[in-house]
């Protein structure tokens, strides 16, 4: 009986569980503090500690425009670092990159020329600095086909990075009603091309490219206004309005900002460099949990222990506003229990912190000790458990 309680419940426990942390304190102003900008949608991340500054409908959808044109390039970018693409790879601008997405367009275009071949180092600030929209078909169609082949690429990385609400139809950001990403997705893009293309970000600072005889200069304005700003993309269309995924770095730290549906050029520079602005002076960092120091832990299976501490790779902080003293609830989110064995240094699970409803911090957490498989009766007590927890849930 002990074998078969083991063998069938191996599989039936899969659960996602959740750890409640309490943190001390009392209430005064939230991390995600309520700040006036006139900007539908808005969202500021600080990078070092992965807080949450500032949530305006971060996670309502919303039509992307040329910032979808973020996600074509880490794709572009993931396939480079791969060795799968070369920067001297060469991509036909077809007839149809060329009406869409050419001068004949009248919308954002790196003028290229119909049927002309052109390097991919070139396309790649011709998508970046013009927001090319011939480019950026260009690429889509020679990496995938057709623009139709290379939206699916583009919601795999998607779904890889973490995007919880987007869905992507072209290479674009042209309108599609069937569209859509969220300003917290966005900022989860920005941020992946950040740190795993270093190499290629550089292109996001060029402050111009000249292409076909035509210069254009690019459109981000936060690079001009000596705020250590270095990227992203801007976008508009009139469904959208306008729109800004940016970066700054000020005393080494760095700032991504989203803004979006702004009635014009004007407001979305101003919005952007306010809240980055704000961003950078209004906010202290508190230690949350030192480095070894576990943050909770989880629940493992057939192990020789049955509670196995997780911890951060590093130090645990978030950034509070000045003076304040937040009360603040935790999470620990892993699917669970933990089947044995397990390494040291295993990825497990999700810290998450939360402001209300506000998801202000969301980290990794990972195993701090080795868990061997543990003795049968251990085995069977832990599949025993779970046939009870199963049960519970059925009758409740």
């Amino acid at each position: 009986m002990v074998h078969v309680l083991y063998r069938a419940f191996a599989c039936a426990r899969r659960i996602a569980l959740i750890v409640f942390l309490g943190f001390a304190g009392q209430v005064s102003q939230s991390i995600a503090q309520p700040f006036e900008t006139s900007a539908p949608y808005a969202f500021l991340l600080d990078v070092d500690t992965g807080s949450v500054l500032l949530d305006k409908q971060s996670t309502e959808r919303m039509p992307p425009s040329s910032m979808a044109k973020l996600m074509t390039m880490a794709v572009v970018f993931d396939m480079l670092k791969d060795g799968q693409l070369s920067l001297e790879d060469e991509f036909i601008i077809s007839e149809d990159a060329w009406r869409r997405g050419g001068a004949v367009s009248g919308g954002s275009t790196m003028f290229a020329e119909l049927n002309s071949s052109i390097a991919l180092k070139d396309l790649i600030p011709g998508v970046v600095v013009m927001s090319g929209n011939d480019a950026s078909i260009a690429i889509a169609e020679g990496l995938a086909g057709s623009e139709q082949g290379f939206a699916r690429v583009m919601n795999a990385k998607a779904r890889e990075i973490g995007l919880e609400n987007s869905n992507f139809t072209n290479a674009t950001g042209l309108p599609d009603e069937e569209m859509y990403v969220t300003a917290r997705d966005l900022a989860k893009v920005a941020l992946y091309i950040i740190e795993n293309h270093p190499e290629f970000y550089k292109y996001y600072a060029m402050e111009d490219f000249t292409w076909n005889g035509v210069r254009q200069r690019n459109r981000n304005p936060l690079l001009s206004m000596s705020i250590g700003a270095d990227g992203l993309k801007t976008g508009y269309t009139g469904a959208a309005g306008y729109g800004l995924v940016g970066s700054a770095v000020q005393d080494d730290r760095r700032l991504i900002v989203v803004v979006n549906g702004l009635k014009s050029t004007k407001d979305r520079a101003q919005e952007a460099q306010k809240l980055l602005a704000w961003g950078l002076r209004a906010f202290d960092k508190a230690v949350l949990f030192d480095e070894g120091v576990a943050a909770g832990s989880v629940s493992v299976y057939g192990g020789e222990i049955s509670r196995l501490p997780v911890a951060g790779k590093g130090p645990i902080n978030l950034l509070v506003p000045k003076g304040s003293q937040p009360d603040l609830r935790a999470r620990i989110v892993y699917q669970g229990p933990v089947d044995a064995p397990v390494r040291k240094g295993a990825r497990i699970a999700k810290l998450r912190i939360f402001d209300g409803d506000s998801l202000l911090l969301e980290t990794p957490l990972y195993a701090q000790q080795d868990v061997e498989v543990g003795p049968l009766h251990s085995r069977a007590l832990d599949a025993a458990l779970a046939l009870f927890k199963q049960l519970l849930r059925q009758v409740f």
